[in-house]
């Protein structure tokens, strides 16, 4: 008779889950990156310069280009840089 009560005991423990642990099987991580979709920042107006030097080592310059808000940032880098003045 002992041999038929631990029989039923043994199958029926492997198809219940564990009455001690209660938790959840561990949920894989996964992260996701978005890849940038091929806008990228457009390149600035362009500004052309042409540079003199006169006897005096001294620079003037004469700027052009489409975007008023370019030329003035690189007019203000060449007399930061050069030191000159713009020639009108």
């Amino acid at each position: 008779m002992m041999a038929l009560i631990v029989v039923p005991i043994a199958c029926g423990k492997d198809s219940l889950p564990p009455q001690g642990k209660s938790e959840n099987p561990p949920v894989p991580k996964v992260i996701v990156e978005k890849e940038k979709v091929g806008k990228e920042q457009p390149l600035p107006p362009e500004v052309k310069i042409k540079l003199k030097k006169d006897g005096k080592d001294s620079y003037s310059w004469e700027l052009t280009g489409s975007d008023v808000d370019q030329v003035l940032k690189v007019n203000e880098k060449l007399r930061k840089q050069l030191g000159g003045e713009q020639a009108r």
